[in-house]
This record gives structure tokens, C-alpha cells and sequence, in this order.
């Protein structure tokens, strides 16, 4: 049974088409990601997920969603804790602090938990943004090029923390991303944005968990180029 089922989505700006004709599906506890060329409507896709936008079709999603941003969607006056901590107060205080507590730890930042977000790296405060988001246990976490800012280096250590995250929670993920390479490693599935519609759908085939090790497979390289061709299939 699908967790998420879009239908016939279209989003449209003073006339502009940003969507169209999308269909969709995403299980519960899949993993999907999604590519495509800049303006292709990747981030709209989201944004119309959590209904943040208008839009015309039909969209089934759980109510409780989490988003995490591009940019750094943290408070920089708040320290690590109360920034994971922000949005909870529906908790008790005990249940507050102990879910701070769980969630620093996830993050692997419990020595850093007084620490503000000028004071961290940008790797660690993008993992708080995450912690933050799972700390309000959503069914379904919406993921916009969260890596986008880092170094490749920093970025590949954070595809693999998050991919432990996941196999422990097994929340349901839709993960936008301009990097193949990073879609491949992450998803169950990878689909192809074009001309503001979905023209082509990749299983990844890799067995969980997975390492750093599978980048480096022809099998890999294969689909990935696949993958790449099937972007630039495309003009414009």
C-alpha cells in the first residue's frame, strides 16, 4: 500500500507550468530520490508534498510530514539542544528533554548540545536541522538537496550517517538531490525530472546496507550514467 499517492499533479505560477501530469507513489519505509536539471521543478515537487503551495490533482501524504532545507533551517541563537528541541512544546518537560537527549545522540552531538550554530561545522548543523525534524517522529521526511552546501568530503561522511539514520527509523524519504552519484548510493528508487514531469524511473539494485565500497562498482558507474543520459535525453 503506498504511503504517499500523487495524481495528476500540476503547480502553475501566473501561468507559468512548474508541474504537470505527475504521478506518484512512494511506499512506506522507501527511499525515493529525485534528479533533474535546474528548474525542472524538483524542489516545487516537495513544496507540494507538504503543501506549501497550491496546486491542481489529488496528493495523499500522512499528516505528520518533516522537511529539511537546502539552506541551513536552524535558529542561530539557539544552542544544539534547543534547537532540536524547538517545536516540542506539546511535551511534558521530562519527555522534552529526554527526546532532545535521543535526538543529540543520533545527531553524534551530545559534547556539542550547549554549542550555537556559529560554533559548529556546516556538516553538524545540517545534521541538527535533520535531528530536529525526526525528534517530532514524522511519518514521511521531505529532503531538499540537504548536502548541497558541504564539501565532498563532508557530504559523503553525511550520506552514509543518514543512511544508517534511515535503516534505524525506516521513515518514508523523498529526497531531491542535483548529484547522481549521491541519488544512487541513498535511494530504493531514482526518478528522472523533465520539463516539469517525471519521464524515467531507476531501481538501484544495491543491497543494504551499503558502503562507501559501491561507488567505486561497474555496476555503479553504469547506472549512473544511465541515469545522467537520461537528464540530458533532454533539451533545455
Amino acid at each position: 500500500m503506498s504511503h504517499i499517492a500523487v495524481k495528476n499533479l500540476a503547480v502553475h505560477y501566473d501561468g507559468y507550468c512548474a508541474l504537470k501530469d505527475i504521478e506518484f507513489e512512494a511506499g512506506k519505509g522507501e527511499f525515493v530520490a529525485i534528479v533533474g536539471k535546474s528548474g525542472s521543478g524538483k524542489t516545487t515537487f516537495l513544496h507540494a508534498l507538504a503543501h506549501f503551495i497550491p496546486f491542481s490533482g489529488e496528493i495523499a501524504v500522512p499528516k505528520n510530514v518533516g522537511m529539511v532545507f537546502q539552506h541551513y533551517a536552524v535558529f542561530p541563537w539557539f544552542t544544539a539542544s534547543e534547537n532540536i528541541g524547538f517545536g516540542l512544546g506539546d511535551k511534558s518537560g521530562n519527555e522534552r528533554v529526554q527526546i532532545v537527549r535521543e535526538h543529540l545522540k543520533l545527531a553524534e552531538l551530545e559534547d556539542k548540545k550547549d554549542k550555537y550554530p556559529a560554533e559548529l561545522s556546516g556538516g553538524q548543523v545540517q545534521r541538527i536541522a535533520i535531528a530536529r525534524s525526526l525528534a517530532h517522529n514524522p511519518e514521511v521526511l521531505l529532503m531538499d538537496e540537504p548536502y548541497g552546501a558541504l564539501d565532498a568530503y563532508t557530504r559523503d561522511k553525511m550520506q552514509q550517517w543518514l543512511l544508517d539514520v534511515w535503516a534505524t527509523h525506516k521513515k518514508t524519504v523523498v529526497y531531491v538531490t542535483h548529484d547522481i552519484e549521491e541519488a544512487v548510493f541513498l535511494a530504493d528508487r531514482v526518478l528522472v525530472l523533465n520539463h516539469h514531469k517525471f519521464t524515467k524511473e531507476f531501481m538501484v539494485p544495491f543491497a543494504r546496507p551499503r558502503h562507501e565500497e559501491v561507488k567505486f562498482t561497474p555496476e555503479f558507474s553504469r547506472l549512473r550514467k544511465e541515469i545522467f543520459e537520461s537528464i540530458n535525453s533532454f533539451e533545455g
